[in-house]
C-alpha cells in the first residue's frame, strides 16, 4: 500500500491547518486570562515564553516519534493516506498493518506521526501570532514615540521563516524515507528554533523585569560560547548516532566491544549523502561504520562534560548566573546518566527520549545563559568589588 502512494497529498491541508488553529487557541486562550490586566508588551512577553516551552514539548514528542519507528507511520505528507487523520485512513493503515504486522505502517504509529504533525501545525500557528503581535507593537511604539520594545520584530519574523524551513524538512523527512542527514537536520532544526525561540525569551523577560545582563569577564564569556559550539557539534553527533540507529553497536562501557579502540569504519560511517542502512553504491553498511559513529560520539562526549564541568566550576567561583550555573550541572549529570542507560540498557525508551530532552534542555540553557551575560569592559572587571554591580538573570 504504501509504495502506490503519492507521497505528496495536499488534499487535507486546509483541515490539517484549521486544526493546527484549533489547537493554538488554547495556549492563546491561556495567556489572555493571564495576563488580561497587563500590558501588550507583557503579554507578548508572556506568549514567548509559552511558545518556546511548547516548542521543547514538540521537540521531545519529536524525539518519541522517532525513537517508536513512527516517522513513517503514514507515509504521506501531509496528511495519512490522504486524509487528515487516521480515522479517514483506517482502511488503508488496516492493509498495510496486515501486509507488514511490524512494518512502519500501525495503527499506533499512525497516531503518533499524525499527533506530531498537529502540535507542530499549532506551533506555528503560535509563531504566527508572535510575529504579528510584535509587527504591531514596533508600529505602535513609533507612532506614539513612546518607548521601543526590547528586541526587533525581525527575531519573530526569521523564527517564522525558520519554522517553515523546519516544515519542509518535516515533510522531507517522510518522503525520502528517513534519509538519516534529512532526519538529523530535522532535529537540528528544531534546536535552532529553541535558540531563537529562547533569545526572544529572555530578552522580554529581561525587559519586563527591568533586569539589565549580567557582566562576565572576557575568559568567561568565551569559554561559555566554545562550550556552546562544542555542544552543538556534539548534539549533531549525537543526532547522527540516533538517526542511523548506532546505539547498540556498543553495549559495553567504558570500553566497547571489549576494546578501546575496536574495529571502526569511518569513511563509511561519515558518508553523510545515503539511504537509511546503506551506502552510495547500494550496498548495506558495515557494523563497523556503525560502531565508528557511536563511538565518535562517546569520545566526544567526553570533551563536552569536561568543558560544561569546567564552565559550572568557574561560574560559582565566581559567583554569577547561578540559576543558569545549577541548571548546566543538573543537566551534564543527567545527560551522562541517560547516555550510559542507552548503552548497558538496551536502549529503553524512556532514557533515550530524556537523553534528547537533556540535549535540548542544555541547549536552551546555554543560549539562555549567552544572552543574559555580557563581557565585562577592563575598568569594570578591576574597579567593582566582588559580587558588586551585577544582575543576576
Amino acid at each position: 500500500m504504501t509504495d502506490t502512494q503519492p507521497l505528496y497529498d495536499l488534499a487535507p491541508i486546509a483541515e490539517i491547518m484549521l486544526l493546527g488553529l484549533v489547537i493554538a487557541l488554547g495556549p492563546l486562550a491561556w495567556v489572555w486570562v493571564r495576563n488580561r490586566r497587563s500590558s501588550p508588551m507583557r503579554r507578548l512577553q508572556a506568549l514567548t515564553v509559552l511558545t518556546l516551552f511548547l516548542t521543547f514539548d514538540l521537540v521531545l514528542f519529536g524525539a518519541f516519534t522517532r525513537l517508536t519507528d513512527s516517522g513513517l507511520g503514514c507515509p504521506d505528507w501531509p496528511g495519512c493516506y490522504g486524509s487528515s487523520s487516521p480515522v479517514g485512513a483506517r482502511a488503508e493503515i488496516s492493509a498495510a498493518q496486515q501486509a507488514m504486522p511490524t512494518g512502519p505502517v500501525t495503527h499506533g504509529k499512525a497516531w503518533v506521526e499524525m499527533i506530531h504533525r498537529y502540535l507542530a501545525t499549532g506551533v506555528g500557528v503560535l509563531i504566527i501570532v508572535l510575529t504579528v503581535s510584535s509587527w504591531v507593537q514596533q508600529r505602535r511604539a513609533l507612532r506614539a514615540a513612546a518607548e521601543t520594545p526590547p528586541l526587533s520584530p525581525w527575531w519573530p519574523t526569521v523564527t517564522l521563516l525558520w519554522v517553515c524551513l523546519q516544515g519542509a524538512f518535516g515533510a522531507l523527512t517522510v518522503t525520502m524515507k528517513l534519509f538519516p542527514a534529512i532526519v538529523t537536520l530535522h532535529l537540528v532544526g528544531g534546536l535552532v528554533l529553541l535558540v531563537l525561540l529562547c533569545v526572544q525569551a529572555v530578552r522580554h523577560s529581561h525587559w519586563a523585569r527591568g533586569q539589565s545582563r549580567t557582566a562576565i569577564s572576557p575568559s568567561l564569556r568565551r569559554g561559555l560560547v566554545w562550550t556552546g559550539l562544542l555542544l552543538a557539534l556534539q548534539i549533531i553527533l549525537g543526532g547522527w548516532v540516533s538517526t542511523n540507529y548506532a546505539v547498540l553497536a556498543c553495549t559495553t562501557f567504558p570500553t566497547c566491544q571489549d576494546s578501546w579502540w575496536p574495529a571502526m569504519d569511518f569513511a563509511q560511517g561519515f558518508q553523510i549523502w545515503r539511504k537509511l542502512g546503506m551506502l552510495q553504491d547500494g550496498s548495506h553498511i558495515s557494523f563497523a561504520a556503525l560502531t565508528a559513529i557511536h563511538y565518535v560520539h562517546r569520545l566526544m562526549a567526553y570533551v563536552v562534560l569536561l568543558a560544561l564541568g569546567l564552565v559550572v566550576w568557574r561560574f560559582r567561583r565566581s559567583g554569577v548566573l547561578p540559576v543558569q550555573t545549577r541548571w548546566l550541572a543538573g543537566l551534564a549529570l543527567l545527560q551522562l546518566i541517560t547516555g550510559l542507560s542507552n548503552v548497558v540498557l538496551d536502549w529503553p525508551l524512556v532514557a533515550a527520549v530524556l537523553h534528547t530532552g537533556g540535549a535540548a534542555a542544555l541547549v536552551v540553557v546555554m543560549t539562555w545563559a549567552v544572552v543574559s551575560s555580557r563581557t565585562a569592559s577592563v575598568l569594570q572587571e578591576f574597579s567593582a568589588p566582588s559580587g558588586a554591580s551585577r544582575v543576576s538573570a
